[in-house]
């Protein structure tokens, strides 16, 4: 049952309903075993930390940094920061020292706690370039502090500074005078088109987005949720606070790799995820059926079109199927399509939202054909979340389902997607400038993607900033193509380059061991992965598939020619931001060479 109580109190609401039930759990690597936090648990930390905070001197909308990656101590500091009206501010785990310099310096920090070693490594580093920096509270009781380091706590330390002071009175009156307008939330966006910029949310806007979202989700306390994405992230945010609210049980995954183990050991009957999961899914499934033969191979084969036939041509659209094709689907369903979920460890599904970039239209049709409630949606930072997202039934494969309640779209200029509502931030901080870039007279949120509406359903077709314009005068969406190549199990990632060139290129980075199979099965001899790449018959299965998959695409759209890079693209490098987008102005700038070579005559 949804508990709208501010966050503030959140958690100790939850604990007068919930008790000693599980309310979250995380994996202690040492003893290999997930452990359990009851919402009691859970609210005797919250209280802990708020009274630290306090202990500590901190003023009312005060911001504090999380500089982490997913770890329980990341929600007692939100809810304890809550409780006190102060403002948290996640930063990405991976985040380099000048985006931290420049994070805590443009929020005016004093206080960051920080997750692991190389967290805290960064953030001391940060110090003497961070005025207002006072000092680092650090979550893991291994990391090791600098020896200069006279000023950092390790978290148990500074929960001790407010022990005893759970029940202060002052405590009690700011949970109490939390106002809906207040900042809950400064999220930095991952700056591909320019500077980072820190979008304001306020408890009104997760409130009425928690609302919003129970009314279209079958979320309940029955559900268990395993945390995939960084908490940084606005999607995994706003859903874990969702799940919160709903009393289900939260299963923090600490490190992203380990994300398949944690599938395995969870058995989560949810978790959220961007479109590439399920491409990796896809991938392997079609690999699995590259390697069959006979009639295992055809069962596989039949059982994805008997899945099709019977979840979207027929129920997708509110039909009946007939029944032999009803009994067939049962047979799968209970064979090929739980087989494929308990490998992934989702066998308990129950829905599984997807978002954070387009879902090509072969994994969407696959996953809802095996039986996979994947809820495809749209939203940004600045939306809190959730603009659209898939129904119940009568999904539009293509789309991004249907608005959610209470949000305006509009479609303005250059089929540009506007928005308006409760959900939609009031700004960027500090920046105002930015603010009436993107935030018109009318009140209009100007998203930067273009797209459509059709019969109530949400379409998007490109980022408008990211088209590029061929010096032959003609349009070309990068994000369409790399979308529709990227479903390629030989492909890992994919740069397409265009802008004021006169024909489409691109840069593909290949999943390095299926090429390795590949030439062992050809029998290729080559030095090293570089030398791999250049081999004629490489160079040649890469083309035909390139060239099958985008037939869809006008002639001046299509790769013309591509390069096989023998490394990925990296955020090391600067060419990936910390949500894994390409920033393709460094791209361009760090492949000049090969980008040019492409282009000679």
């Amino acid at each position: 049952m949804l508990n709208t109580s501010l966050f503030s109190v959140l958690v100790h609401e939850q604990a007068k309903r919930y008790g000693d039930k599980t309310a979250m759990s995380y994996r202690d690597y040492e003893k290999n075993v997930w452990v359990p936090v009851s919402w009691n648990r859970f609210s005797e930390v919250v209280r802990k930390v708020s009274a630290s905070l306090l202990a500590l001197g901190v003023d009312v909308q005060e911001n504090l940094a999380v500089f982490s990656q997913n770890m329980p101590e990341c929600l007692y500091l939100d809810f304890g920061a809550y409780g006190v009206r102060a403002v948290t501010i996640p930063f990405y785990a991976t985040s380099s020292e000048s985006q931290v310099v420049y994070m805590v310096n443009d929020a005016e920090i004093r206080y960051v706690f920080v997750g692991e070693q190389y967290q805290y490594d960064i953030a001391f580093r940060s110090m003497p370039h961070c005025p207002t920096l006072q000092k680092l509270i650090i979550f893991d009781s291994s990391v090791v502090k600098n020896p200069q380091d006279t000023v950092s706590v390790y978290f148990e330390e500074f929960l001790q500074a407010g022990a005893g002071h759970e029940e202060n009175e002052e405590l009690k009156r700011r949970a109490a005078e939390l106002r809906m307008d207040d900042l809950a939330n400064i999220l930095y966006t991952s700056g591909t088109t320019g500077a980072s910029k820190g979008v304001m949310l306020s408890h009104r806007m997760y409130h009425d987005a928690i609302i919003a979202n129970d009314a279209v989700l079958t979320l309940g306390e029955k559900d268990v949720v395993l945390n995939f994405l960084p908490f940084t992230h606005v999607f995994e945010r706003a859903w874990s606070y969702l799940c919160l609210s709903e009393g289900a049980q939260l299963a923090v995954n600490l490190r992203p790799a380990d994300v398949l183990q944690s599938l395995q050991e969870v058995h989560p009957t949810c978790m959220c995820a961007v479109p590439r999961f399920w491409e990796k899914v896809y991938a392997g499934v079609q690999e699995k059926i590259a390697q069959e033969t006979g009639l295992r191979k055809a069962m596989m084969l039949d059982a994805i079109k008997v899945g099709k036939m019977h979840n979207i041509d027929y129920l997708r659209v509110g039909k009946t199927p007939p029944l032999l094709l009803h009994l067939k689907y049962k047979f799968y369903e209970k064979t090929i399509y739980a087989l494929l979920k308990k490998t992934i460890g989702i066998e308990n599904g129950n829905f599984f939202p997807t978002a954070g970039a387009a879902v090509p239209d072969e994994i969407c049709e696959f996953v809802h054909s095996v039986g996979i409630n994947m809820i495809v949606g749209y939203g940004l930072t600045e939306s809190t979340a959730t603009v659209s997202c898939f129904p119940d039934k009568g999904y539009e494969i293509g789309s991004v389902g249907t608005l959610m309640p209470d949000v305006e779209v509009k479609i303005g200029e250059n089929n540009e997607i506007l928005l308006r509502g409760k959900t939609i931030t009031t700004g960027y901080y500090r920046k105002p400038e930015a603010t009436a870039d993107a935030i018109d007279k009318d009140g209009w949120f100007h998203t930067g993607d273009a797209g459509h509406l059709k019969d109530g359903h949400l379409y998007l077709t490109e980022r408008i900033k990211d088209l590029f314009k061929t010096s032959n005068g003609k349009y070309v969406s990068p994000q369409a193509l790399e979308t529709k190549l990227a479903i390629d199990r030989y492909i890992d990632q994919i740069a397409v380059i265009a802008d004021q060139r006169k024909f489409v290129s691109a840069l593909i980075v290949p999943v390095y061991g299926f090429v390795k199979d590949y030439a062992k099965e050809k029998g290729l001899e080559y030095k090293d992965m570089a030398d791999l790449l250049q081999h004629p018959k490489v160079q040649a299965l890469f083309r035909a598939r390139i060239d099958t998959l985008q037939q869809q695409f006008a002639h001046y759209e299509q790769v013309k020619r591509f390069t096989l890079l023998p490394e990925p693209f990296s955020m090391e490098r600067g060419e990936l931001t910390n949500t894994l987008k390409l920033k393709r102005s460094v791209v361009a700038t760090n492949y000049k060479e090969l980008i040019d070579k492409m282009y000679e005559e």
